[in-house]
């Protein structure tokens, strides 16, 4: 359970960050937000990753949300387009993390199989 309240922690405060860098841009303030969202999410991160999460499924889905949520996030909060090549961008890197994790699962399984 802490792992993926570590994932969804540095996912969320990635995507915090990055809007803040829009808001940013009439605002210098918000180098504060954008400055403890992308520190905290790195942090969230490590932690994840000394808890024992393999780096390149937590990578793939760390980044995958990154992108889809802050699309959706600056398509409602900013106007940004969200067009439906886009939104199959989305669900193609979706999928590839999906696989991703479906190939590790298989190593995994075929890998704990051998050592028996």
């Amino acid at each position: 359970m802490t792992k993926w309240l570590y994932l969804v922690g540095a996912i969320l405060l990635e995507v915090s960050a990055t809007l803040s860098l829009r808001m940013m841009t009439e605002n210098f303030a918000w180098v504060v937000a954008v400055s403890i969202g992308y520190v905290g999410a790195f942090l969230c991160l490590a932690l994840l990753l000394r808890a024992g999460a393999p780096i390149g499924l937590t990578y793939g889905v760390w980044a995958a949300s990154g992108v889809a949520l802050t699309a959706v996030a600056a398509a409602l909060l900013f106007g940004d387009p969200l067009t439906w090549l886009m939104s199959l961008g989305i669900i193609v890197v979706i999928g590839g993390v999906l696989l991703v994790e479906i190939g590790a699962t298989t190593h995994r399984r075929t890998a704990s199989g051998a050592k028996q």
